[in-house]
């Protein structure tokens, strides 16, 4: 297997590890209150969160910031609550455009929190490696793709209950981010006992 593909598998696998799924639940929550008639805000989003995540990973590979694991692990599922929140108070309602800065903004912050998460992981695959920009993108490309993968994924997911099902989008984005925060309690109460 050539390097491209064992780290762009690596990407690729570590988001769609169920034993991983914080980045799935935040994806979920990210574009859970989309449809695909607002698929140009959906790209912003993911291009936006796609920037901060591989910004914080190549800021960490090369020991620009150090940012302490427990910190970081705390700080995801906080990000998970925060735009699961988000999405239950802003359900059936319209944003002013103001109100997309700040969502854009925040979705960038987030990403960073998240590429932080992954780049102790990326630093454990690499070690021992003198290159690392090569394989840092082509990881960042696995998980990128992986990210595509869920957000169509729960993109068709929402289309299928709205249209098929009759469910109102308001009740979609209520149930799926109610959800989401029903998981990630636990997990950010944990988290919080290992800081």
């Amino acid at each position: 297997m050539s390097q491209f593909w064992l780290y762009f598998r690596l990407g690729l696998d570590h988001v769609l590890d169920w034993q991983a799924y914080d980045h799935v639940l935040f994806l979920i929550v990210l574009v859970a209150s989309y449809s695909f008639y607002s698929w140009k805000k959906v790209l912003w989003l993911v291009t936006l969160f796609t920037i901060g995540h591989t910004l914080a990973l190549i800021l960490s590979v090369y020991e620009i910031v150090k940012v302490a694991t427990d910190y970081v692990e705390f700080l995801i599922p906080v990000t998970i609550l925060a735009t699961a929140i988000f999405d239950i108070a802003t359900a059936g309602k319209k944003l002013r455009n103001g109100n997309y800065s700040l969502l854009y903004f925040t979705t960038i912050f987030f990403g960073v929190i998240h590429g932080l998460g992954f780049s102790s992981y990326f630093k454990m695959i690499a070690a021992g490696s003198d290159a690392k920009f090569w394989p840092l993108v082509e990881f960042a490309l696995g998980i990128e793709v992986a990210q595509v993968i869920v957000v169509l994924s729960v993109m068709i997911l929402g289309f299928i209950f709205q249209n098929i099902f009759n469910v109102s989008r308001r009740d979609w984005i209520l149930v799926t981010a109610s959800i989401v925060i029903g998981i990630i309690l636990p997990i950010l109460q944990e988290s919080y006992r290992a800081l």
